[in-house]
């Protein structure tokens, strides 16, 4: 593991100087120490300094450290007037530019003095409730981690990402009991007791990619308990795809690079077995696979033999193994994707992505009461969970839907998720009964769909706490009702799914 006092040791204070630095025995003591590292953040970064004076949680009770890796911008100008302003934000600047989050976030843990510790990126914002919310979780558990919602927002609206780790409550809970809980491990919407950091050494890796995967790796493996929260905490910004962005300068066949060192460090640390394959299947499966060959780039270049040699660099790592790690894939494309590479029928695999990527309607086959999808009428591909319409009809002021499910997890099925297309934080869920054969149904009710704007919602079955499959249909008429000066449309979307239109006919 990383040393974090060695790290230091070998660098002087003189790579960098501090406005506004307080140590612990000249300042009351903090909560939280918000962490931001900046470069050449001029456009959003006023945002995301005033998304933490605004915080409910107050200043009184935050540290605010920024650390700028050698703008050229208006991002020290910027931070220097935030400095001059507020006594409880510390602007930090490097001589020279590192060229990785990692070094600045490392910079920012050191000179850190609060109970527990948060990060921010410089474009994205905290919702006002935010840090409260997380304190308040890990003031009541005392657990050494706190996750919540973040927002991804885009410019034609916004959705929620990593919903494993905010689709409930959830109040200390092991960290791996929660499925999928490696995956999406970016620094937004979470919240570390400071010691569990600091006793244990851990830092980030100065890495242009990945340093944040493996940091919040061994956050968990060093986390006994940590809890979960539904409520919005952070906004991811993509608005804009800012060459600025590291991940916007790395190719994938860098990041692969940088995928492989995590790896590496990951068969290197001594834990328990199933905790270590949770781990390594996300970067197999997900990283390794699934981010490799769905890249634009790999349908486009005439050089996707290079793409295959660096697949060959990643699963050489897999032969210190003891277990074949194709079985731990949770996608049943990904298994297939794999033999078809093992097996060097390239051809086929670039065509099955590509078919994958074209065929957004694809034709659904049940065998021995299972799902299936077929290539080229010859590569069977099993699907998890599909939903069929069988019935709708409206009684009194409810839409009731009839429908039938196949798959693996139908005991697992829980509600019908309504949420909006354009705004991921409207929504609204409605329990479902389904029975062992797969029959089910649902009761809408449109009184408390009438809290929702007018919009188009996507219908969804979710299972697993969080995941979720369509309900398909072949069915073209739209079925309508008025309520209370607004018009509900139930209707086939352009993808063959039920969806919902909401529209008022008065002036609202």
């Amino acid at each position: 593991m990383l040393n974090l006092a060695k790290i230091f040791s070998n660098r002087s204070a003189a790579d960098y100087h501090i406005v506004n630095h307080k140590t612990a025995e000249n300042q009351l003591p903090k909560l939280v120490s918000v962490i931001t590292p900046v470069y050449n953040a001029e456009k959003y970064l006023r945002k995301t300094i005033n998304s933490v004076l605004g915080q409910t949680l107050g200043m009184s009770q935050i540290e605010y450290i920024l650390v700028d890796d050698g703008s050229t911008d208006s991002s020290r100008e910027i931070l220097l007037d935030y400095t001059s302003k507020f006594e409880n934000i510390m602007a930090v600047f490097l001589k020279k530019n590192t060229g990785t989050p990692g070094r600045p976030r490392n910079i920012g843990i050191q000179l850190s003095n609060a109970k527990y510790i948060s990060f921010l990126d410089a474009d994205d914002w905290f919702e006002p409730t935010g840090l409260e919310t997380l304190t308040n979780i890990l003031e009541e558990t005392g657990d050494s981690y706190v996750v919540g919602k973040t927002i991804q927002v885009n410019a034609g609206g916004n959705r929620i990402i990593g919903e494993h780790e905010s689709c409930k409550e959830r109040r200390s809970v092991r960290p791996h009991s929660i499925p999928h809980i490696f995956h999406h491990l970016g620094p937004r919407a979470r919240m570390v007791r400071a010691e569990v950091i600091k006793d244990h050494q851990i830092v980030f890796p100065e890495m242009k990619f990945a340093e944040d995967k493996q940091f919040f790796m061994e956050v968990l493996l060093h986390s006994p308990s940590i809890s979960t929260t539904s409520k919005p905490i952070y906004y991811l910004n993509r608005m804009n795809n800012e060459k600025t962005r590291l991940t916007n300068q790395t190719n994938i066949l860098q990041k692969t690079n940088c995928n492989v060192k995590v790896i590496n460090h990951v068969m290197k640390r001594n834990v328990d077995k199933n905790i270590q394959k949770m781990m390594l299947n996300r970067l197999y499966e997900l990283d390794s696979i699934t981010r490799l060959f769905t890249t634009p780039h790999f349908q486009k270049t005439k050089l996707k033999r290079v793409y295959y040699h660096k697949l060959n660099q990643v699963l050489k790592t897999t032969k210190k193994l003891d277990y074949e790690f194709s079985e731990e894939f949770l996608q049943p494309m990904n298994k297939v994707v794999y033999q078809l590479f093992r097996e060097k029928k390239y051809r086929d695999l670039e065509q099955l992505y590509a078919w994958n990527q074209q065929e957004k309607i694809k034709e659904v086959f049940i065998k021995d009461g299972l799902p299936y999808t077929a290539f080229n009428n010859e590569i069977q591909i099993r699907v998890p969970m599909h939903a069929t319409y069988t019935e709708d009809y409206f009684s009194q002021n409810k839409y009731c839907l009839q429908f039938q499910v196949f798959g693996d997890y139908l005991e697992s099925i829980t509600d019908v998720l309504i949420r909006d297309t354009k705004n991921g934080l409207n929504d609204v869920s409605f329990p479902v009964t389904v029975d062992k054969s797969g029959n089910g149904n649902v009761e809408i009710d449109l009184v408390l769909l009438n809290h929702l704007p007018p919009s188009t919602y996507s219908i969804f079955l979710r299972y697993h706490d969080y995941m979720k499959t369509n309900i398909r249909t072949s069915k073209e008429e739209k079925v309508r009702h008025l309520f209370q000066n607004r018009q509900f449309t139930f209707y086939r979307t352009v993808y063959s799914n039920i969806g919902l239109k909401i529209e008022s006919l008065t002036t609202e």
